[in-house]
């Protein structure tokens, strides 16, 4: 199973910098470790506020009592909290491919306008999984992953791939859905210890 996890640390005020520097280098490594062994698949940086440190990772384990023992192994913890988001299985998954620009995670919230006929629902569905599999051969869609949802409400999260802000924003608003859909996105930049980048 596959988890999007939050990590946000904060260093006591106080703390020599020899030992926030020893504790990041054995982070480093243990990330190494992590990624060599198939459970951190990624790690990024969102965008941050001053003196904040705070990072995305894609994590990989059997259950949650596995990727808790993982987190627990990375010497940040004891300054980090984790926020850990299951992922499921989206059927619109594209295999992760390779393409240039910049990577964006984004959460699609979809509810569907009450009164809206069945067949226009199912119409918009099958032409919005074509057009995943297009935007999946242009390098844009990376994974999708389907998030919890109340009933009625869909809700995906997406790794996505574009030259610019702007160019992302576009290839959002070509999706089918997205007349019913509320866009959260949040560009990322390289971590120094994701493993994509070894």
């Amino acid at each position: 199973m596959e988890y999007l996890v939050t990590m946000t640390t904060r260093v006591p005020a106080g703390t020599p910098e020899a030992a926030v520097e020893d504790i990041r280098a054995r982070e480093a490594q243990r990330a190494a470790e992590l990624a060599r062994a198939g459970q951190m698949l990624r790690l990024w940086r969102p965008p941050l506020q001053p003196g904040e440190w705070r990072s995305l990772g894609l994590f990989s384990a059997p259950d949650g009592a596995s990727l808790e023992q993982a987190l627990a192994s990375m010497p940040l913890r004891i300054w980090r909290s984790d926020e850990v988001q299951p992922l499921a299985t989206h059927p619109n998954d594209p295999a992760l491919g390779g393409s240039a620009g910049s990577e964006f995670l984004i959460t699609m919230t979809i509810s569907v306008p009450p009164g809206t006929p069945q067949q226009q629902v199912d119409d918009t569905l099958a032409r919005e999984a074509e057009r995943a599999r297009e935007l999946a051969t242009q390098g844009h869609l990376r994974r999708l992953w389907a998030l919890p949802a109340a009933p009625g409400v869909r809700r995906g999260l997406g790794l996505w791939r574009a030259g610019s802000s702007a160019e992302m924003a576009a290839v959002v608003d070509s999706l089918p859905l997205r007349p019913w859909m509320a866009v959260e996105t949040i560009p990322l930049t390289p971590h120094p210890n994701d493993p994509a980048g070894r």
